[in-house]
């Protein structure tokens, strides 16, 4: 009696790469959420602590201003960044209690709100952008790619149309090369559902004409 040796088959390439194409989403979310909680440059902007060049320093500048927040969630939203900042320049840690003063963010009451009212759309894209890096960790959303493209807007418009002026060229906009990958991760982090895309429209029926009508006509 012969005994017939099957072997599932090895699982196709097409398989393993819609594997790695339904996880681009996760993954991508990840790495948003490292470049804007870790502080890794995106741009250089006029605000409110002087020179901000990571969302989370815009955000954390007008919430310390506002008193929106109280100060411990805003400390704790810049010491991670603050402890890799730390290590990378001279391998230190900082201390909880000099988080503020490290972002120059001890006397930001007293700044004008003007530097912000300017820049709109960089303060709102910030806001976005550190909501939808938190939020993108649970579940991935549009809302870090609607922060990001924001971001981008008021720094093409400040840079190219010239809105607002800036004559002072220490305090010119510049826009680092991690701002397109921040990009790219906030475009990939959004889920798209590619059935309801390739999927064609429902076929409509024909209709027949009744009998009846048919036979009037003959007549």
């Amino acid at each position: 009696m012969a005994i017939s040796n099957t072997t599932a088959p090895p699982p196709t390439r097409t398989a393993t790469s819609k594997g790695w194409v339904s996880n681009l989403p996760s993954i991508a979310s990840r790495i948003y959420f490292f470049l804007i909680i870790l502080q890794v440059p995106l741009f250089r902007v006029p605000c409110r602590s002087g020179m901000c060049s990571t969302p989370i320093h815009v955000t954390s500048s007008q919430l310390v201003a506002s008193e929106i927040f109280p100060v411990p969630v805003v400390k704790a939203l810049l010491y991670p960044g603050a402890i890799v900042n730390g290590l990378v320049r001279n391998m230190t840690v900082p201390r909880w209690d000099n988080v503020l003063s490290i972002y120059n963010l001890t006397s930001v009451k007293e700044a004008p709100a003007v530097v912000d009212l300017q820049r709109l759309e960089v303060l709102a894209g910030s806001y976005f952008s550190v909501a939808g890096a938190l939020v993108g960790i649970l579940k991935p959303g549009r809302m870090s790619m609607f922060g990001t493209l924001l971001v981008i807007w008021g720094l093409v418009k400040e840079g190219i149309l010239g809105k607002p002026t800036n004559t002072d060229p220490a305090k010119a906009v510049y826009v680092y090369p991690t701002m397109l990958l921040a990009l790219i991760c906030a475009f990939s982090s959004v889920k798209y559902d590619m059935k309801k895309v390739v999927r064609s429209a429902p076929a409509r029926p024909i209709v027949k004409p009744l009998k009846s009508s048919t036979k009037s006509k003959l007549k």
